[in-house]
């Protein structure tokens, strides 16, 4: 986990936010789907942050490996957390909407490094 620091910060402030009894701003109310273009960010940028993460540990990874890094704990997580707000709060719904905004975000944010090249490939 040495490797992972940012992502480490970045995963525990999803949660924390996913599970605070928070609202959306008074901006965000006039703003068409808000809540679904904050779940794209978050997730993609979770995405992006492991992603360079990974770049950075100079290390060579399979595509199988990146693939279940980069885009499938995002997604993975982001379903969790629905479903946390679904079951363990009262104050917060899981929405299967904020699910699939979720997993386009960290599709979206796992692209780049899906078609990078390894650092120690030639």
């Amino acid at each position: 986990m040495k490797k992972f620091p940012i992502s480490l910060l970045t995963v525990t402030a999803i949660i924390i936010l996913s599970l605070a009894p928070i609202g959306a701003p008074e901006v965000a109310r006039d703003v068409p789907f808000a809540d679904k273009w904050t779940h794209m960010v978050m997730y993609g940028g979770l995405a992006m942050v492991i992603g360079v993460e990974m770049w950075r540990s100079r290390q060579a990874y399979s595509m199988a490996t990146r693939m279940a890094l980069v885009m499938l704990l995002p997604a993975l997580l982001g379903t969790l957390m629905e479903l946390c707000q679904a079951y363990l709060t009262t104050y917060r719904s899981g929405e299967w909407l904020d699910v699939a905004a979720n997993t386009t975000g960290a599709l979206l944010g796992s692209l780049p490094t899906l078609i990078r090249k390894d650092p120690k490939k030639p």
